[in-house]
């Protein structure tokens, strides 16, 4: 019985994000990629990616890849569960609520995609790779632009808004691999540090020559 890998995808994001790494993964999984663009929190994300997967037995192993705010999404469904899940793979991403500064720095990043979307989006690529293809960089520029500002506005103010879930996460009883970027300046390994020590038995894996951006920059890496 195959399991089903359900990636959830971040911020100005769709599946294209994931592509890359699903090319590596036909015939392993039944893949599935949530569509988080429509909902207005990251709770209403989460719902989202349970109705992706509604129509799995509940004897077939679920397994979550979350990459960025999608790693939010993520941790939102493993602290509250609709069913069992076997295993879980956070990228790119951090488990504290947002922060006071994290709060003053969306709010510009709001005002930024409000006044020129596009010279945000620029700016947002070059800041998330490190040392990106030509081709990967207006791949993820294309697909910013595509999803457009609207989304991105409303997913910046859910993602202000999570909640915290470190006291159940803590309570976590199955396999979690962390993967970080060496060179990510979006969430530093720092914050990918933070998330190991509380929750038992998670793995770290560092992706050396990688920013933020880890199912474009790294996708081989990422699909192991």
């Amino acid at each position: 019985m195959k399991p089903v890998l359900l990636l959830l995808a971040g911020m100005l994001n769709d599946a294209r994000m994931w592509a890359p790494v699903t090319d590596a993964l036909h015939g392993v999984a039944d893949l599935r990629v949530a569509d988080l663009r429509g909902a207005p929190s990251i709770a209403a994300m989460a719902h989202a990616a349970w109705e992706c997967i509604a129509d799995v037995d509940a004897q077939r192993p679920v397994v979550l890849a979350g990459f960025s705010m999608g790693g939010y999404v993520a941790m939102e469904m493993l602290a509250n569960p609709r069913r069992r899940l076997h295993a879980a793979a956070l990228l790119s991403t951090s488990a504290r609520p947002e922060t006071a500064e994290g709060h003053v720095a969306r709010e510009k990043a709001v005002g930024a995609m409000q006044t020129d979307f596009a010279r945000m989006v620029d700016g947002l690529v070059k800041w998330g790779m490190h040392q990106p293809a030509p081709a990967v960089v207006d791949q993820l520029r294309q697909m910013c632009l595509d999803v457009g500002a609207e989304t991105g506005i409303r997913q910046n103010r859910a993602i202000m808004d999570r909640a915290d879930h470190r006291v159940a996460l803590a309570q976590l009883r199955l396999p979690v691999h962390l993967l970080c970027g060496q060179n990510d300046r979006i969430t530093p390994p720092a914050l990918t540090e933070k998330i190991v020590a509380f929750i038992p038995g998670s793995t770290v894996h560092w992706m050396a020559e990688a920013g933020h951006m880890l199912p474009l920059e790294q996708p081989e890496a990422v699909a192991q």
